[in-house]
């Protein structure tokens, strides 16, 4: 996996930045930065792709020749999950959206896990996608030809066939014990907040300047491109509108007790799965930190999309 900034690209083994070249003896040869000498490239083995004891703070996932996802390292920590009782917004959101279900508590995410810094793509779900076996289309967006804006109309279940072969694509890649998925409730919202404990990771009120939502004056009914608006301080874009973003949990009711809560995932069974961030489509109390939205496994609307993690699986 490398950081490209075409022709050169990052190697994240060596932490330096290399320009690649192939050669009539059917070698490639690379000019180090560091060195200002060329040298004969070879890729390392899969386990050496990047460090998993000190992780990079970015990844660049070669998707094919000319996509790629970008992924930003969430460490290890504690934040303070939900909202507090007074918060503007928290019983005034969309009926049966679990506005009620947003009891503070402190949570602990004892391993660190990648996180996509965009929404997943047109163009990046076009690009697993194609010429999978489940008769799934690979653009099913309602506003499609639009490679930069987010993909939507995927399900829960659609989502894991993209994991299923986004794993298979990249198995070379990954480094043993880790794996693509969706991530849990509780790490996204503790990448959403990115360190805040406001109601948005920019402070307690939002306007269409913060944002892609509803329910303000000349709101854009529809997608935009990701990265459109302000990143927030992890460096993470579109966490609150565009589209909603399904996560791996199933929902509760309530929380999990304790404090901390260690590494939760959610409720065993059950037919709902948690989906967070609010989309164009919802309005301002919809776009908070802490909201959580609940659908079906197979449902599929235009509002909704996903971003995946990358994380250890042990």
């Amino acid at each position: 996996m490398y950081y490209k900034e075409y022709p050169w690209v990052y190697d994240n083994v060596s932490k330096d930045w290399l320009y690649l070249r192939g050669s009539s003896d059917g070698k490639i040869y690379a000019y180090r930065n560091s060195s200002k000498a060329w040298e004969e490239f070879s890729v390392p083995a899969s386990s050496e792709l990047f460090d998993v004891s000190n992780p990079s703070s970015n990844l660049a996932v070669d998707l094919n020749s000319s996509v790629n996802l970008e992924m930003i390292w969430c460490p290890p920590g504690t934040f303070t999950m939900g909202s507090p009782t007074t918060e503007a917004g928290r019983d005034t959101a969309d009926a049966g959206r679990a506005a009620d279900r947003e009891d503070e508590h402190n949570v602990t995410l004892t391993k660190g896990f990648y996180l996509g810094k965009y929404e997943v793509t047109q163009a990046q779900y076009e690009a697993v996608m194609t010429g999978n076996p489940n008769s799934l289309s690979a653009t099913p967006s309602y506003w499609p030809n639009n490679p930069n804006r987010p993909v939507e109309q995927v399900s829960w279940d659609d989502a894991q066939v993209f994991l299923t072969r986004l794993n298979a694509q990249q198995s070379a890649s990954i480094p043993v014990g880790w794996t693509f998925a969706l991530p849990t409730e509780s790490q996204w919202e503790y990448a959403c907040r990115a360190g805040t404990t406001t109601a948005y990771s920019w402070g307690n009120s939002i306007t269409g300047t913060n944002a892609n939502y509803g329910g303000f004056e000349g709101a854009f009914t529809q997608t935009k491109n990701v990265g459109d608006y302000s990143a927030n301080p992890w460096g993470f874009f579109d966490m609150h509108g565009n589209l909603m973003e399904w996560t791996a949990d199933r929902f509760h009711a309530d929380y999990p007790t304790g404090n901390p809560v260690v590494d939760p995932t959610g409720a065993a069974s059950g037919m709902f799965r948690v989906a967070r961030g609010g989309s164009w489509g919802n309005g301002w109390a919809d776009q908070r930190s802490a909201m959580r939205h609940i659908y079906s496994t197979g449902n599929r609307n235009f509002d909704m999309g996903l971003r995946i993690s990358l994380k250890k699986t042990n």
